[in-house]
């Protein structure tokens, strides 16, 4: 028997064991929705601390609870460091980061050293998916060079896909399950071992005829996201020199019923997605001598946005007597996004930081993020004050920079004395209130 007949009939057998590196915020669901379809899953992290928490039942990240590792470890559902145990795996699934270096360039180290880390131990029979977002030919030009460095002939002994990550955390209406996979193989067979890889896990993928394509998609989608709200940030400054509510107009142009999608303005980019991925395509377009204007001046804009809520900030105390230096300013929310307690590429940071070097005594408060973990740019030696009339009072100026659902804007409004509102969330004027 092919070595493809039989991977593609064990997966479609759920006999298959699933190995999961990179056990953070796309790993660990896509773990769960394996453990819970019946396959036995084994997790690799380079951090003890995460392989040590997960076996013991703990979790680490909020919308992950721990009587859901609980229940995957009672399916046999293991976490481990030890790479060479790759070998024990049917299918490795690579979800590991895929940052920026300092000038903006793509920074494929964590790819590259997993790769290196489980090339030793591939053998016959087993298929290797990439979900790290990342340059359109990363697939071809370096993982197959790697782990074809073995002797085995991808598409004919070992096989080779790729398939974006697509996680919404903390949106309540997809879940890991529900929301398509796009899926592109080396070769076609690659691409029938992909399908039964995922087609036992999610309701619907989506095959391209290359892994190409398939890195293309993810980066049209996050492009096409960070164009947009560029587009609706720099309108917001426009909008607040002629005086008119950025948000009023966006609520009235979304009644149109075709031809106009709302995005909103924010204090600039967060997460580990939108802010990143298009200066990939940025990057490998330089290659074939194109540069992508739009794109960059998307960046610019959205890269600009804490800047100029930091002059909002700076104004708006002005106009009270006050200057930035020596204030007392409380940023509210510091996760990238409401609802969660990822801080990844957050504003937040950004906006924290550029306050403090103007002198201000800064301190946050956000339900989701109890502690100041230190960032590979930002440390804080902060922990989360609670929202009370006494510390708000205590306050020169509120910032809002996310607005969770779980915050009492109806006691912020009522005891802050000045609110700097990034997000729209009050939309009736008041004399403190200002929009940034």
């Amino acid at each position: 028997m092919k070595p493809s007949t039989l991977l593609i009939q064990q997966l479609e057998q759920r006999e298959a064991v699933i190995g999961i590196v990179g056990l953070g915020y796309v790993g660990l669901p896509l773990m769960l929705r394996f453990s819970e379809v019946g396959y036995q899953v084994l997790g690799f992290d380079i951090d003890p601390l995460k392989v040590d928490a997960l076996n013991a039942g703990r979790t680490y990240i909020e919308h992950i609870s721990a009587e859901a590792i609980g229940k995957a470890l009672s399916q046999g559902f293991s976490a481990t460091a030890d790479f060479s145990r790759a070998r024990e795996c049917d299918a490795l699934i690579l979800c590991v980061p895929t940052p920026l270096n300092k000038h903006r360039e793509p920074d494929l180290s964590y790819v590259v050293a997993t790769t290196e880390a489980i090339v030793p131990s591939l053998r016959a029979g087993q298929v290797v998916s990439l979900e790290s977002t990342t340059w359109p030919g990363t697939t071809d030009e370096v993982l197959r060079p790697r782990v074809e460095s073995t002797g085995l002939r991808v598409g004919e002994e070992l096989f080779l896909v790729f398939s974006p990550e697509r996680e919404d955390p903390g949106n309540p209406m997809f879940s890991t399950r529900s929301i398509p996979k796009v899926l592109g193989g080396v070769t076609p067979v690659c691409t029938r071992v992909g399908e039964a890889l995922y087609g036992q896990v999610i309701d619907r993928v989506v095959t391209l005829s290359s892994t190409r394509a398939a890195e293309m998609t993810k980066l049209l989608e996050n492009i096409h996201r960070a164009v947009n709200i560029g587009l609706v940030n720099e309108l917001k400054v426009v909008c607040e020199r002629m005086d008119i509510d950025i948000h009023e107009v966006i609520r009235a142009a979304a009644t149109k019923p075709f031809g106009f999608t709302p995005y909103y303005p924010g204090p600039g980019l967060g997460g580990h997605c939108i802010p990143i991925d298009p200066f990939y395509l940025t990057w490998k377009a330089r290659e074939y001598g194109l540069n992508t204007r739009f794109i960059e001046l998307a960046g610019e804009v959205n890269a600009n946005m804490p800047a100029w809520v930091v002059g909002r900030v700076a104004d708006a105390l002005n106009a009270r007597g006050k200057a930035v230096n020596g204030s007392r300013i409380m940023v509210l929310g510091i996760a990238y996004k409401k609802n969660v307690d990822d801080r990844r590429e957050s504003p937040s940071m950004e906006l924290m930081a550029l306050l403090r070097e103007k002198g201000a005594e800064i301190s946050y408060s956000d339900p989701h993020v109890p502690h100041f973990l230190p960032m590979r740019k930002y440390s804080f030696n902060l922990e989360s004050v609670p929202l009370t009339p006494a510390t708000l009072e205590d306050t020169d100026c509120v910032l809002l920079a996310t607005d969770h659902d779980r915050f009492d804007y109806a006691l912020i409004k009522a005891h802050a004395p000045l609110i700097v509102d990034t997000r729209g969330r009050y939309q009736e004027p008041a004399p403190q209130i200002v929009r940034a």
